[in-house]
């Protein structure tokens, strides 16, 4: 297990060596001057160069690229080209929006997915497990911008129960209304990502249905039932697990457009103006930072997952 997990971590390394390669590769060919935006449009050829120039971004791409990731491996995600601020405060503080944000959204997928999606499964062939399967494929097709905007709508317009957008100025110090303000974006990527999983979990969980040791369970003398939820559901456990390491990705891309709906002050959201003002230090450090927690996130689900099956662990 010691050996799998340093190979994972190695592993891990080499993908964000390459995510950098390629984030800072591609930033670069989009079009646009950040110098020209931060010197403004009167401002003279020369000058604009003595601006670049002082920027660094008159040197050649491969030193430029190992300024920032030699920055990178010394905890140091650089400087906002347009600010001068650390771009690693800027993360922590967007950070306290966008964290809580996807934890809530986390689980209220699971909250909707798991029961709803073993209860499909019990039911398969009734009315009411058609019903669940059905409804669970029209709101994994929804868009995540268009559920976010009936949300709204019924809960802030017409009910008034919750906030429509924004974040409290006082942030955490007032825990109450902060929560309140994520409660409909949270509710929003929970839905969508809660059906995504329903579907699966029905699925795995009808795959345990036909597992030999439920069906051994069955002629003992349990219910059908009874023997899935006391033999099958462990082994479903295992396969909700490994795609929870993808949820979270598809909840770090949808808090990207939500956190813009609901004008969030979150790490989406400052990426999105980055982008807009060709921030490129500050873009390139927050892709790979969101980057590499999404490889974090799938290797710890990874060695999870290999430490909890023993059949992992034998091969």
């Amino acid at each position: 297990m010691i050996r799998y997990a340093l190979v994972r971590g190695a592993l891990l390394i080499a993908g964000l060596l390459v995510s950098s390669v390629v984030i800072f590769l591609t930033l670069r060919v989009f079009p646009g001057d950040v110098a020209q935006l931060i010197a403004g449009t009167q401002a003279s050829p020369s000058e604009v160069e003595a601006l670049r120039e002082s920027l660094g971004l008159d040197r050649p791409l491969p030193a430029q690229y190992a300024e920032w990731i030699g920055g990178i491996f010394r905890g140091d995600l650089g400087t906002s080209l347009l600010s001068g601020a650390s771009v690693g405060e800027e993360l922590l503080l967007k950070a306290q929006v966008t964290v809580p944000l996807g934890i809530m959204a986390l689980l209220i997928a699971v909250l909707i997915a798991v029961p709803f999606g073993i209860l499909a499964a019990l039911r398969r062939g009734g009315r009411g497990g058609t019903a669940l399967s059905v409804g669970a494929q029209a709101l994994a097709a929804v868009p995540v911008v268009w559920a976010g905007m009936m949300l709204i709508v019924v809960f802030s317009v017409w009910l008034g129960w919750l906030p429509p957008q924004g974040f409290p100025r006082t942030g955490w110090s007032t825990p109450g209304k902060a929560i309140e303000s994520l409660l409909l974006p949270a509710l929003t990527i929970g839905i969508v990502e809660g059906a995504m999983l329903m579907r699966f979990v029905r699925s795995a969980t009808l795959q345990a249905a036909g597992q030999d040791f439920v069906r051994t369970a069955a002629a003992k003398g349990l219910t059908r039932t009874r023997a899935l939820i006391s033999h099958g559901i462990p082994a479903v456990g295992l396969s909700i697990i490994t795609v929870l390491g993808l949820q979270i990705a598809g909840i770090i891309v949808g808090s990207v457009v939500i956190e813009q709906l609901f004008t969030l002050p979150g790490i989406g959201r400052m990426l999105v103006a980055d982008v807009g003002t060709r921030d490129l230090i500050k873009v390139q450090s927050e892709l790979l930072v969101l980057t590499g927690f999404v490889l974090v996130v799938g290797s710890v689900v990874d060695l999870i997952h290999r430490a909890v099956d023993p059949r992992q662990r034998e091969s």
